[in-house]
């Protein structure tokens, strides 16, 4: 709808609701402005909803394929080893999270028989979604690997850890001698997002070893952070780690800043100041 002012000159067009609407919805995945039938949602808009709640709560309990996930992290000189945490079954890794922390016995042994002198395990463990890491890690894993060849870093072999929590990593560290760790996992299924991966990067890992001393990249999935962009953040957070001794809070870093997702070379990523 158009007018004409009082000095001559037309009006804008005016917009209706579907419009601003319409705009914003283009701009998030969140539900907002959904249609209304007298009190309620609109039909469509809630079977919409049910069905990402499905999937998120199917995320949840989804069986993970450690077999399929080993096949496809392994590659040319990359060995995989499997593990389990101390939770038994999915149902104990969900009620206990604190299982889910600690390797089972026979695996810590295991691990233990393997230990070397290397500079970065990557642990993959299905968290809360087992879908996100067999989607997302393998293409992560395989991309910050290569880099880091690059720079001869001692890589230990990777360790797939089945009911694992992001703590698992820091044990999966000390039974390897590894001075830093990656933690894939799945995150929290939303409903937005029920396949999104986290990476957890802890520097010289410890069984008190907090949150706090953990760096964190959120969201890698295809409408996130892509699989390049992932790989990119996680190298550049190590050679970070590395060069001044420390992870979590006390390193600031800027990935965001050098970060150019319309061009991502993850091997020619410059290296930190120390």
């Amino acid at each position: 709808m158009t007018g004409e002012r009082g000095d001559g000159v037309r009006a804008p067009p005016l917009q209706t609701a579907d419009d601003i609407w319409g705009e914003l919805r283009r701009s998030t995945p969140a539900r907002i402005g959904l249609p209304r039938s007298g009190a309620s949602l609109a039909t469509m808009a809630l079977l919409q909803f049910q069905l990402a709640h499905a999937r998120a709560r199917d995320a949840v309990v989804a069986p993970f394929d450690h077999a399929k996930l080993a096949a496809d992290l392994g590659g040319p000189g990359v060995p995989v080893i499997a593990a389990s945490s101390a939770a038994q079954d999915r149902q104990a890794h969900l009620m206990r999270p604190d299982l889910g922390r600690r390797l089972a016995f026979d695996a810590a042994a295991a691990l233990a028989a393997q230990a070397g002198d290397y500079d970065v395990v990557f642990v993959v463990t299905d968290g809360l979604s087992a879908d996100a890491v067999s989607r997302h890690a393998p293409p992560v894993v395989a991309s910050a690997i290569a880099a880091l060849r690059k720079d001869g870093w001692r890589i230990a072999p990777v360790v797939i850890v089945r009911h694992g929590r992001v703590a698992v990593g820091d044990a999966v560290a000390s039974a390897l001698g590894a001075a830093s760790a990656v933690v894939l996992l799945g995150e929290r299924p939303g409903l937005s997002a029920p396949d999104s991966m986290g990476a957890y990067l802890t520097w010289h890992p410890h069984a008190r070893a907090t949150d706090a001393d953990r760096n964190c990249i959120s969201n890698i999935r295809a409408e996130g952070i892509g699989h390049e962009a992932a790989a990119y953040k996680i190298v550049h957070l190590l050679r970070a780690m590395r060069a001044r001794g420390v992870s979590g809070v006390q390193l600031k870093y800027d990935t965001e800043r050098l970060l150019d997702e319309s061009r991502i070379d993850v091997e020619r990523l410059p290296a930190p100041r120390a």
